[in-house]
């Protein structure tokens, strides 16, 4: 067990005492531990597994116990007759194995939901997190940009003093450092409730199972190698496309077992009749009444119904074309699933390609443009309103920047999902 194991594991147990950078990974993995809703949908899996045992039950067995008496008046008195009996009822045609198979298949495909809400659950904690990242930076960003304007408005002041600015330059200045405070307040706001949006996922308080922790937004590079071992990758292990294949295996078993079905359970019924033996006598009339010895009957009874009910095939018709439609869905995910790896992967290259042309040549060529024209202000040599609008062009081209980074990341998910991986970011 790895170092980062144990920690992760004491997050998991108790709450993290450290403000350490908390990673994507480990935020996935406290969000399987105690997702309430993955809990939730687990619970059809156990379910699903006490379904064989009870496809298991074989018929219960019937006792019956009858009693008579001759309804004759006469001394001594008819004793009453006994005959217990027990039927059984023989399963023919498979039955037992047919609903035991049809439950497995029937935990298959518990367990492939399961999977495929695993999955969703995946997208909105990376889309959640994506969010947290940007919205964090974003506020980043704009204390930097605020500490630039005041600093120009605190030596706007001095110069104001000295004469070499005016009032209206300054004013203008003080303008667009307030702007920016409120810019700032609205950007905090956005912030706190990107992290805020963390806890659901989580199924408890985000600051909760991880106070004070520090997200790690380093976008990771995912090249899933040729499109043909993306599709073929997708076909094998996306959710939807397993949901589909397990939902075919359990009609295929479920129209075996209406076959099954179909024929009829004969009952055998063992029986005992005990006579007990009397003396003759006389009746009320004064007449005789000859008696009768001891007798034990030992009787077998096969009771087979008439099938004339099975001369209708409609519930067979019915469960055939419940497995058609199941494969005609089988077509249409593995379909969808071949256009959504190949649109995520364009995605994906688009992504990334925008992010690249922000990080090695916008910001760059903004931030000098900027202390350029800093500096340019400062000597006199540019105008306040110049500075300002390259100030804005840099905060633009940095607000981009994060929203590309978060759409790459996003991509970068949507691939990953897309092709039924875990997503690492």
């Amino acid at each position: 067990m790895t170092r980062f194991n144990y920690f992760l594991a004491a997050c998991l147990m108790s709450p993290c005492a450290m403000a350490a950078p908390l990673s994507f990974d480990a935020y996935l993995s406290a969000v399987e531990h105690n997702s309430l809703e993955l809990q939730a949908q687990q619970e059809s899996i156990t379910s699903a597994k006490a379904g064989i045992g009870i496809a298991g039950l074989r018929p219960d067995p019937q006792f019956s116990l009858g009693a008579g008496r001759e309804a004759v008046q006469s001394l001594p008195r008819h004793p009453v007759t006994w005959t217990p009996a027990l039927a059984m009822t023989i399963e023919t045609g498979g039955k037992r194995d047919a609903r035991i198979k049809a439950a497995h298949s029937n935990v298959a495909l518990a367990e492939e939901n399961v999977a495929g809400f695993k999955s969703a659950l995946y997208a909105s904690s990376a889309a959640a997190f994506t969010e947290a990242c940007r919205t964090r930076d974003v506020v980043a960003r704009k204390e930097q940009t605020l500490a630039a304007l005041s600093k120009v408005v605190a030596a706007n002041e001095v110069r104001r003093k000295a004469g070499d600015v005016g009032g209206i330059e300054l004013l203008q200045s003080r303008v667009e450092r307030d702007r920016f405070q409120a810019e700032l307040l609205q950007a905090r706001s956005d912030a706190h409730s990107a992290q805020l949006a963390l806890s659901p996922p989580l199924g408890r308080p985000f600051d909760e199972l991880f106070p004070e922790a520090q997200l790690a937004c380093e976008v990771l590079e995912f090249d899933g190698g040729t499109s043909s071992a993306l599709l073929a990758q997708a076909l094998d292990a996306r959710s939807d496309v397993r949901i589909a294949r397990a939902t075919l295996d359990n009609l295929r078993d479920g129209a075996a077992l209406v076959r099954a079905n179909r024929s009829v359970d004969p009952t055998v019924t063992l029986g005992l009749s005990a006579v007990r033996g009397y003396h003759g006598g006389v009746d009320g009339n004064g007449a005789a009444v000859d008696g009768t010895a001891r007798s034990r009957a030992v009787t077998l009874t096969l009771a087979v119904p008439i099938p004339l009910s099975r001369r209708d095939h409609g519930d067979v018709v019915q469960a055939e074309a419940g497995v058609t439609q199941a494969m005609l869905a089988l077509r249409q995910a593995e379909l969808q699933a071949q256009i959504q790896v190949r649109t995520a992967q364009l995605q994906l290259r688009a992504a990334q390609d925008k992010l690249a042309r922000y990080h090695d040549g916008v910001l760059v060529d903004a931030q000098k443009v900027v202390d350029g024209l800093r500096l340019s202000y400062f000597s006199g040599n540019a105008s306040l309103l110049e500075w300002l609008a390259a100030q804005r062009s840099a905060d633009d081209a940095w607000q981009g920047y994060l929203q590309a980074r978060a759409d790459a990341a996003n991509a970068s998910t949507q691939l990953q999902l897309a092709i039924g991986r875990r997503p690492v970011l």
